[in-house]
């Protein structure tokens, strides 16, 4: 009964659990501009919540790799 109860208990977390959200690569996001413009207008209306989250940091780098290249 114990292990009945803890294996429904695990069942349930995994399926309350949030899903990951995918981590989109520096030249994944020059390569599409409009993914990149998407998700720099997300990261900016939200600093507080998404600035630091890995898409953020990627988006910033390849905005700012788009720029430099295009100089």
């Amino acid at each position: 009964m114990r292990q009945h109860f803890l294996s429904v208990f695990l069942l349930v977390l995994v399926a309350c659990s949030k899903e990951a959200e995918r981590v989109y690569t520096v030249d994944e996001l020059i390569a599409d501009k409009a993914l990149l413009a998407d998700l720099i207008g997300k990261c900016r209306r939200n600093l507080g919540e998404s600035g630091n989250t890995p898409n953020c940091q990627n988006a910033a780098a390849a905005d700012f790799r788009a720029r430099l290249e295009r100089m």
